[in-house]
């Protein structure tokens, strides 16, 4: 099965309240989550928003599935696609272990324009906590 998911992170102040947003569309069906993610840096959100996103994916997807993945942070996107992150090494390895668990997961950024859902869900979480 082929299975999109789009996360997105969102903070209030570098570092500030952070909060995460998912949205994951497959089988003809759209799950939209958000998640509170405390006090971070924009770029430890984003890298906490992939690991979470990829958490409550696990919880639908199967090894066997195509996963096709976006995020509008350039920085998750390439060191995903490199395995390298040089100030965000530990993260990236847990995002790493959690993505090699499918068979075919490709790794796309796409402009922030094209995340708003996922962007909005990010707003939501800091908003409600």
């Amino acid at each position: 099965m082929l299975i999109k998911i789009y996360s997105d992170a969102a903070s209030q102040g570098n570092p500030g309240r952070s909060g995460a947003g998912l949205v994951i569309l497959y089988n003809g069906q759209q799950i939209q989550k958000h998640h509170y993610l405390g006090i971070m840096s924009n770029h430890e959100a984003e890298f906490a928003a992939a690991i979470w996103a990829f958490e409550e994916l696990a919880k639908i997807a199967n090894y066997d599935d195509t996963i096709m993945y976006y995020a509008d942070s350039k920085l998750v996107i390439d060191s995903i696609k490199k395995r390298y992150a040089k100030h965000f090494s530990e993260q990236l390895t847990q995002l790493l272990i959690q993505q090699d668990y499918y068979q075919l997961l490709i790794a796309n950024w796409i402009p922030e324009k094209q995340n708003h859902g996922a962007h909005q869900l990010a707003w939501q979480a800091i908003h409600h906590a």
